[in-house]
């Protein structure tokens, strides 16, 4: 089944395919006037086998019914086969039909993988990894990414779940419990499992011809939606803290930095976000101040 990133994508690409249907089935055919239809003489340089086998060889071929009569019979229930206009991206987000967001770069950035991921990482020249972990629901999370560190440079991000350190399942682990394991490892090489946020969604937008999505945001958590824009359109939910624009982390960013990132966002962008009651416990004795001086707000390479 096919992905969309956005409901501009989907309707966009229901019309394309809609389209290419109407022409296939418009397309003039050969009048039949008289008689049953014979199809044309084979070609005598074409075999007979090229292209299907024989049907009346294979009319008990492992148990199967393939006689002409059968064939026939369900050929209702074969779906007829439309033009695919909308070609998936090879840009690495698996499945996902894109008309309109095209290969926007935001949307790469963004990405949620479903699966798990191997990250290898040594520790910089004062002994630190620059993570910060914490314990939620027996599950450890990364809670703070330190802006140029080994961490950010391997690409961990905030809200990832760590799931082994060193062969060893994080589970059950308190959070003092893995600071202690991160600074007991060796300096050039520790080895985390990740698995890429599951607390947080990624939703993709398009601005308006004034520049707006249609979301109203305090203190980096979403207040209210505009009446059919494009955020109350595609999903975007109130009570919930934007995480990252394009990619690009904003936690701890005052508003006025949060606006002017998504004023230089190019029309389709893409957002991250965490519900409250899960992103105030994992920032939960942490503050502003350290959040904004100590995040990695550096746009990631792709």
């Amino acid at each position: 089944m096919s992905l969309y990133p956005s409901l501009e994508d989907l309707k966009v690409d229901k019309v394309i395919k809609a389209q290419a249907q109407f022409a296939q089935t418009t397309a003039p055919m050969p009048a039949i006037t008289e008689g049953n239809y014979q199809p044309p003489p084979m070609d005598a340089a074409m075999p007979a086998s090229c292209l299907y086998p024989n049907l009346e060889e294979l009319s008990d071929y492992m148990g199967l019914c393939l006689n002409s009569d059968e064939v026939q019979r369900n050929m209702a229930l074969v779906p007829v086969a439309e033009n695919q206009v909308a070609v998936p991206s090879t840009l690495g987000v698996t499945s996902m039909i894109r008309p309109v967001t095209g290969a926007d770069i935001g949307v790469r950035r963004a990405e949620i993988r479903p699966g798990l991921r191997e990250i290898i990482l040594c520790k910089d020249q004062d002994k630190k990894v620059g993570l910060r972990l914490r314990s939620i629901d027996n599950g450890m999370f990364i809670q703070l990414v330190q802006a140029n560190s080994p961490a950010a440079l391997a690409g961990l991000r905030f809200g990832d779940q760590v799931l082994q350190i060193n062969g060893q399942n994080c589970a059950g682990w308190s959070s003092d419990k893995a600071h202690k394991a991160l600074k007991a490892a060796a300096e050039t090489r520790i080895e985390l499992v990740v698995r890429d946020r599951p607390f947080q969604r990624t939703i993709t937008m398009h601005k308006d011809s004034s520049g707006h999505v249609g979301f109203i945001y305090k203190s980096g958590k979403i207040t209210s939606l505009v009446k059919d824009g494009s955020a109350a359109r595609n999903g975007l939910l109130t009570e919930h803290y934007i995480c990252e624009i394009n990619g690009q982390n904003v936690i701890g960013l005052k508003d006025s930095q949060i606006k002017d990132i998504l004023n230089t966002s190019p029309t389709t962008m893409t957002i991250t976000i965490m519900p409250k009651f899960v992103y105030e416990h994992m920032v939960k004795r942490m503050s502003t101040g350290l959040l904004r001086t100590s995040m990695d707000h550096s746009v990631p390479e792709v």
